[in-house]
């Protein structure tokens, strides 16, 4: 990592702030369950249409169709291009007992 510092003494470094959001990740074969990082003053959305290949996925529990977890892992990187729905885990509503 790179530290500058200005005329004055002020101290810059290339540490970039980031919130964690708890998502549900589906792609064309798995489903993940982790925390996906997006900047304080940023959307999920604003993250997926940054110019990066890929997203960074940490705390992942990844499932196959079946819902049986295949893998856990502290950090994964998913393609975008295989990302189906990515929904923030406090979005969801529990749908028991309700009518389809």
């Amino acid at each position: 990592m790179t530290t500058h510092f200005d005329d004055k003494g002020k101290i810059f470094t290339q540490v970039v702030s980031k919130k964690p959001v708890p998502v549900i990740l589906r792609t064309s074969q798995n489903t993940l369950y982790g925390i996906l990082h997006v900047r304080p003053t940023e959307r999920i959305i604003d993250e997926l249409n940054s110019s990066l290949q890929f997203v960074a996925i940490t705390d992942a529990r990844i499932l196959n169709e079946a819902g049986e977890t295949l893998y856990t892992t502290g950090f994964i990187t998913v393609n975008k291009e295989h990302i189906i729905w990515v929904i923030p885990e406090e979005e969801i509503q529990d749908q028991a007992g309700q009518d389809q």
